[in-house]
């Protein structure tokens, strides 16, 4: 296993990368230029050690190649998804659309098509762990209550039918900005600016895949959504049915 790590000392802690990458001159080049740019990079070349490296280091970012040797890359984000909520964005080599819409199914957080330049993903990068940052961390307690849903904002929790959801953030925080605006009907594009961030690249077919993760949790019946209503041309609107 290939771990490099900056040697540079500073005040402020960077985030620590890990490059799940299986091309020799593309891993060296982006270690290379990630290191220059402060952060600890870490890296595996293929699945299963950069599965073992992601649970061993718990790094602030994956960057996740699709095609790898012993466990290819939609394999190793479906796997993580189900432990922990690191950001991650995926390197692929293929042009085709399923590819990406594959990857935002199983959790990623963006999709770089090779070949890509530095200073592209490098935004990305910067844009992924900005929105990361700004998560808050506490503050007054708000208590939104839609009868069988209810979320806790403070604690950062949600229930249904008083047991407990196991959330994601972003799907924790979509369900909020959701139900704070009970009868509205939010768009794709204001839903991806307030729960994704102004400044994210990817598009909004992020919504609809993780609107549907919602609705498998929340609705007694996914496919006839009580709560989550779509609102064709627009987007979503929460309401809260008057009875169950």
């Amino acid at each position: 296993m290939d771990v490099r790590t900056s040697g540079t000392l500073d005040t402020l802690v960077m985030p620590t990368i890990l490059l799940v990458e299986d091309e020799p001159p593309l891993a060296e080049t982006l270690c290379y230029n990630l290191e220059r740019e402060g952060y600890t990079v870490l890296h595996a070349a293929d699945g299963v050690q950069g599965l073992e490296l992601a649970r061993q280091e718990r790094p602030d970012l994956l960057i996740l190649d699709i095609m790898l040797p012993r466990l290819d890359g939609f394999s190793m984000c479906r796997i993580l998804r189900q432990e922990r909520d690191v950001p991650i964005i995926m390197l692929t080599a293929r042009q085709d659309e399923v590819d990406r819409i594959a990857g935002l199914e199983l959790g990623a957080d963006d999709y770089v098509t090779k070949p890509f330049s530095f200073g592209e993903l490098l935004a990305r990068i910067r844009a992924i762990l900005r929105r990361a940052e700004r998560q808050p961390s506490g503050g007054s307690r708000e208590i939104l209550d839609a009868g069988i849903i209810r979320v806790d904002t403070s604690s950062r929790r949600a229930w249904r039918d008083e047991k407990e959801l196991v959330l994601p953030q972003k799907e924790f925080d979509l369900l909020t900005c959701l139900m704070r605006n009970r009868g509205i009907a939010l768009s794709r594009d204001l839903l991806l600016e307030r729960v994704w961030g102004f400044d994210f690249l990817g598009d909004s077919r992020t919504v609809d895949v993780h609107i549907r993760w919602l609705r498998e949790k929340i609705e007694p019946d996914p496919a006839r959504p009580r709560f989550i209503q779509t609102v064709r041309g627009i987007g979503y609107r929460f309401e809260a049915p008057t009875s169950e």
